[in-house]
């Protein structure tokens, strides 16, 4: 394995090609362009102001905004300076914000481009040294132009090891307050290699970064970034989203499954499902059209697709695959540094896998099915949490809570996670996330949540996407179809009573989704829990007509 950090690649490369352009930051529909000169020199001023507060090697930063160039930037000077970063997602709440700033220890923060500036003002404490990007957010102490005039760049830059602590990475949460996973410069030069070999990534490569990068999956790919000289280019908001992607024209793709189902709604309403479906089966016109979807979203350079953070439904990834986009399903946690496995290269045979293990690592299933990896993508502790390491390791094999199946080709297939299953009143267990994954097979439906704890019969919220007509006829029969269809696949203990189809989505605001997208399966259930008051009939309800 390649051990050089972060911070040697950069240093590297600073060196060898100072005017080449790193990062393009867009700012009211203009694109500015650091070079990595701009980059390292930047960072070197920021990292000396750290040391001017008095601050010591091993203190705790917090970097809170979503994705921009000074995120990174604060990245690579917090480690230039000695010290050890802290994320905190952009969408997080007060109790969140609390939890990690007080856990942690932290001394600073620098706080960014927020969408909303309530639960910052509230949660952060007047105590700790705020430092604000230069975009509008929320009041802070010291301000980021400030420093950069102020300071000259850090003569003496700390040089990490490769067994120094880079990060804290707090986990999203779906259960309970998020965990401190601490990751070495080792976890993410590991990381870095598996995704340059697999993918593929060569030099000059452009990327584009919206994936929040508090996010382990983001995170991890700036190693690769440094490495491969890859020119990476920012989006500015959710409007201007597709214009950025169009812009940027990246080389590789990911998402995560909700995005593309978005994306393919949209696709649809604008040509439409039987049209499409005639195009794309003739041999000439198939290919055109293909094209150009692939130019329209922005994707018509991309080389490698990925999608990861939750299953991806197979008739969707079968769908993009006859427009030219092999999605690879990738697996990964916080806790392994990002992607631990993969169906990459692409093979149709993996499709609705997660592939195999990345050449790095060993994984293997438990006793219960449970996957068990060991190698150097993976942590060493919870921060401050003796308890949870020790629960969550056995015998140096660390215990992921995915449950799978291996195929014939050797590929992992995960079936649903050991905390999500839950005990119906027959006393038989459910696993929601296959089940889920057969409801998505429906092009209508674009979230879903199976529960039924306790109920004498699972049941399925769903939120359609946005181009669907509420209770169009056609609408209603898909549904019906994929209910039949669904539970005929079903052992009887696992059969849908009903799915009800919620009047509005499930989002990050409203705290039914972690800021990964993934549903917050309790707070879902306390959500709808009024539903199993009464007896309901089997079928497709509508919650407008329940209340």
């Amino acid at each position: 394995m390649d051990n050089t950090t972060v911070l040697h690649s950069l240093f590297d490369g600073y060196a060898a090609h100072p005017d080449k352009p790193f990062f393009h930051q867009p700012i009211e529909r203009k694109w500015h362009t650091f070079t990595w000169a701009d980059v390292v020199q930047q960072a070197q001023r920021i990292a000396q102001g750290l040391h001017a507060q008095g601050f010591e090697k091993g203190d705790r930063i917090v970097i809170m905004s979503k994705n921009c160039a000074e995120w990174i930037i604060t990245d690579f000077a917090i480690a230039m300076a000695g010290m050890v970063s802290v994320p905190i997602y952009a969408t997080a709440g007060v109790n969140v914000i609390e939890h990690v700033i007080k856990h942690s220890g932290a001394k600073a923060i620098f706080v960014g481009k927020l969408d909303s500036l309530d639960a910052a003002k509230q949660a952060i404490p007047q105590s700790l040294l705020s430092i604000s990007f230069p975009y509008p957010t929320v009041e802070c102490h010291e301000k980021w132009g400030d420093w950069i005039k102020a300071f000259e760049p850090i003569e003496n830059p700390y040089m990490p090891s490769a067994e120094d602590m880079a990060t804290i990475s707090y986990t999203s949460g779906t259960t309970s307050l998020p965990k401190g996973v601490v990751l070495s410069h080792k976890n993410f030069a590991s990381a870095a290699d598996n995704v340059i070999t697999l993918f593929e990534i060569r030099d000059g490569d452009r990327s584009i970064s919206y994936l929040p990068l508090t996010h382990i999956t983001e995170r991890s790919l700036v190693a690769v970034f440094v490495r491969r000289k890859v020119e990476v280019y920012f989006t500015e908001n959710l409007k201007t989203f597709v214009a950025d992607i169009q812009h940027a024209s990246p080389t590789g793709f990911s998402s995560v499954p909700r995005l593309w189902s978005v994306f393919q709604a949209q696709v649809i309403s604008q040509v439409g499902a039987e049209k499409l479906d005639k195009m794309l089966k003739l041999p000439i016109i198939g290919k055109l059209v293909a094209g150009k979807i692939r130019k329209k979203l922005g994707l018509h350079k991309a080389r490698t697709f990925g999608s990861g953070a939750a299953p991806m439904s197979e008739s969707v990834l079968a769908w993009y695959h006859r427009l030219g986009i092999p999605i690879n399903e990738g697996w990964g946690m916080t806790e392994t540094t990002g992607l631990a496995s993969g169906n990459m290269p692409f093979s149709h045979e993996d499709l609705g896998t997660i592939g195999k293990p990345m050449p790095n690592i060993e994984m293997k299933l438990s006793a219960d099915s449970e996957i068990l990896i060991r190698g150097d993508l993976v942590f060493s502790m919870y921060y401050n949490d003796e308890q949870a390491t020790a629960e969550n390791f056995v015998d140096g094999w660390f215990r992921t809570g995915d449950v799978a199946t291996i195929t014939s080709t050797g590929a992992y297939k995960i079936t649903g996670r050991i905390k999500e299953q839950f005990k119906t009143a027959k006393g038989k267990y459910v696993m929601p996330v296959p089940i889920e994954s057969l409801l998505f097979a429906n092009l209508n439906v674009e979230q879903a949540c199976v529960l039924g704890a306790g109920q004498k019969q699972p049941v399925a919220m769903v939120v359609l996407n946005q181009s669907c007509k509420r209770k169009a006829k056609d609408i209603v029969q898909s549904l019906q179809g994929t209910l039949a269809q669904v539970n005929s696949q079903l052992e009887s203990h696992q059969r849908l009573d009903f799915i009800m189809v919620c009047s509005n989505g499930w989002t990050v605001e409203n705290d039914l989704l972690t800021a990964t997208t993934k549903v917050k399966r309790s707070d879902v259930e306390r959500h709808y829990s009024w539903l199993f008051d009464d007896t309901r009939p089997d079928g497709i309800l509508w919650e407008e007509d329940l209340h």
